[in-house]
């Protein structure tokens, strides 16, 4: 085992201990308040049943003016959003509204949160996921109770400006339209998640002997825009059945440039140049009934979604001394689709209550791809890429039967067992098909230790998913390497378990600590295929574990009115064996250490608020068979802002980003063939985007 990793896992062991033991033995102290009047705070009964529940009044300092403002103010609550994967499933995300699931598959929580207006919040309850009658959800989970009565607008306009090469972006923002109509409630939104970056800095190249070998000052943009139109109907019957249809069409439009000024010792000045353009559209139906039958509910669910996306990349190199340019082409034209039909039946027997689910999915991706090689006269001539282009698709079943009941009044318990039959099939350039049938499920506990302290634990096992595009041959021109595609990938599975502990420290806040680990068999990572090539493919297994912590410590009864700080800490290291050395490394990109600290003072008396927050991450190098890369944004990424809740009955906040001066970072080292081989060469990259301005204006219509 290398020392590096032996180091890093026992600095993780040595930072979870000192987490625990000044985390756990603090909280009783912090718990003591002053004689200062502390602002509201939620009432925790002493039943894991009961949630802690904070109203309108506990945000009033904040004047929010939508249920994501005020769930964004909730101590120590952090937003998780649903996996990106394939199917529904169970749980997803840690966000109700009026205790059921936000319905459809693409919504974003705080997207339907943002359009539901602070006057219509009745109240926001936090619950520990394993007391609600929604299977799959465990930890701290917020419900807003709402009611959606008549007609109210939302509008947000969130213009940016960056000191660096970086396009101006005016036209990132969203509006809303709620409201019902009888029994029929319904949403309208059009929101722009648009975004622009860009930096320039030098790249130095050194030869295998540390000599500097080539000199390149470059200069990168990028923009995007993802227009997005949706609509939301619900309707609930007199008999108390719910209906809901889900409507979305969205774009996505990117392009970035990448201008590579190259000149060193020996060699002709150059500019290389890469270009890469995608055109995407995609949509989105679903719904879903759920009314009473029997002693229970049944809940019928439907859903098809698509996306067409053509993604052209061109680099091309001229030469000072007008020599032929070179260049490159990879075009590539994926149709993504996926159809879910899925139906659960719940129903309570005494305390218990009890869900059984069944659920299938078709997924496929017809992907195209092609490469070309620049040739005298300008144009582009096909060569040949095996395994660009294939027709992926994946039919899979799943059936699940989910228990759930309080042991006592402070322990409930929940558990979920099922199965999982899937269909793996490829067609084109290559040719594959395999089925698999595997277990999955779950149990969760949770305790209310006392009246501040909630412990929650988990086990579970689950079955991964894989990316389509894993399957194919791939090319990326700016960085110059393939993958080969690889048919025989295998999805993964593993075995989690966590253990929680939430601390409720009264006007000081809440504080959570989070234990993780993860055993991991048939992870993806990069794989030799055939002698040369390489690909994502299967390594036998992988373990992870780490430490999280989430504090919001709240100064008013220290004597600074109207101050919050929110900081969150997660350490992590990871191990597997490398498929050419043997040796034990951390997986290729995962998280080694993520920091978050964020200040905000709503100033007592006035309608300002100010604050500023600091970022730090930190991953594993990314491995691939002839290469490693590091890659990193910072170190630590910082920001200040300043907002006024009322201006003309707007909201208006301004923001310096990057004000510490983060740079993107690339360390690379390229090896003559494989990694245990000779070193060809090691790239340095530095590239500065400078301070980033940007503007908030929102309000109702």
């Amino acid at each position: 085992m290398p020392s590096s990793w032996a180091r890093r896992r026992t600095g993780l062991s040595r930072a979870l201990a000192v987490s625990i033991a000044i985390v756990v033995p603090a909280m009783p102290l912090l718990a003591q308040g002053s004689g200062d009047a502390p602002p509201p705070e939620p009432s925790t009964p002493n039943n894991t049943a009961e949630p802690k529940t904070y109203t309108p009044a506990d945000f009033a300092r904040f004047a929010p003016r939508n249920a994501a403002d005020m769930l964004r103010q909730v101590p120590g609550f952090i937003l998780q959003r649903p996996d990106d994967r394939r199917g529904l499933g169970e749980g997803g995300g840690n966000v109700l509204i009026n205790g059921r699931r936000i319905s459809g598959k693409s919504n974003d929580a705080l997207t339907e949160l943002g359009r539901i207006p602070a006057r219509n919040v009745t109240r926001i309850e936090i619950v520990e996921g394993a007391t609600l009658n929604v299977p799959g959800l465990t930890g701290q989970v917020a419900n807003v109770i709402a009611t959606l009565g008549g007609t109210a607008g939302q509008f947000a306009w969130r213009p940016e400006f960056r000191a660096g090469p970086a396009d101006p972006l005016l036209l990132r923002g969203e509006a809303s339209l709620t409201g019902s109509s009888g029994r029929l409630g319904y949403t309208i939104g059009l929101r722009n998640e648009a975004f622009r970056g860009g930096g320039s800095g030098p790249s130095l190249i050194f030869g295998p002997d540390g000599m500097l070998i080539d000199t390149r000052q470059e200069l990168i943009t990028v923009r995007g825009d993802r227009p997005k139109l949706s609509g939301s109907f619900k309707y609930e019957g007199a008999d108390g059945s719910v209906a809901n249809l889900n409507l979305s069409y969205g774009r996505f439009w990117f392009g970035s440039r990448e201008i590579s000024d190259r000149s060193g010792a020996g060699q002709v000045d150059r500019i290389r140049t890469v270009r890469t353009q995608e055109k995407d559209y995609s949509y989105e139906i679903g719904g879903d009934y759920e009314f009473t039958l029997g002693a229970g509910q049944l809940k019928l669910i439907g859903l098809h979604q698509f996306e067409h996306s053509p993604t052209t990349t061109r680099a091309i190199t001229t030469f000072a001394d007008e020599a032929p340019a070179l260049g490159s082409r990879f075009r590539r034209i994926g149709d993504e689709s996926e159809s879910i039909a899925r139906a659960e039946y719940r129903w309570k027997s005494g305390p218990a209550d009890w869900q059984l689910s069944a659920e299938a999915a078709f997924n496929s991706l017809d992907n195209v791809s092609g490469l070309s090689s620049l040739v005298p006269g300008g144009e582009f001539r096909e060569v040949q890429l095996p395994g660009g282009s294939a027709l992926v698709k994946e039919d899979r079943a799943e059936v699940r039967a989910t228990f759930g009941r309080p042991l006592s009044t402070s322990v409930s318990l929940q558990a979920s067992l099922g199965a999982e039959y899937s269909k793996l099939s490829l067609s084109g350039q290559q040719e594959a098909s395999r089925t698999f049938y595997r277990p999955k499920g779950f149990v969760s506990a949770a305790w209310k230790v006392s009246p501040v302290l909630d412990v929650t634990g988990k086990v579970e096992r689950e079955v991964g998913q894989l990316n389509f595009f894993d399957f194919l041959a791939t090319e990326n021109l700016s960085n110059e390497n393939r993958n080969a595609g690889n048919p025989n990938l295998v999805p993964p599975q593993s075995w989690q378990i966590a253990l929680t502990a939430n601390r409720n420290l009264g006007r000081f806040g809440s504080t959570t600590l989070r234990i993780y680990g993860r055993l991991i068999s048939d992870i993806v990572d990069q794989v030799p295929i055939g002698e040369k090539g390489e690909s994502p493919g299967n390594l036998v297994s992988a373990t992870v574990y780490g430490v999280e912590t989430r504090t919001t410590l709240l100064f008013d009864p220290l004597g600074w009115r109207g101050a919050k700080l929110d900081a969150r800490l997660n350490l992590q290291t990871s191990s597997v064996e490398d498929p050419l050395t043997g040796d034990r490394r951390e997986i290729s990109g995962s998280t080694l250490r993520s920091v978050e600290v964020s200040l905000r003072r709503d100033v007592p008396g006035t309608d300002w608020a100010w604050g500023g927050n600091a970022a730090h991450n930190r991953s594993a190098p990314n491995f691939r068979l002839g290469e490693i890369a590091f890659f990193t944004e910072g170190p630590v990424f910082g920001a200040v802002f300043a907002e006024h809740k009322d201006v003309l009955g707007l909201t208006l906040r301004g923001t310096v980003g990057n004000i510490l001066g983060g740079k993107n970072v690339l360390d690379r080292t390229v090896f003559s063939g494989r990694r245990t081989g000779p070193i060809g060469f090691v790239e340095r990259r530095r590239r500065a985007g400078g301070p980033i301005f940007s503007i908030s204006v929102s309000g109702a219509i």
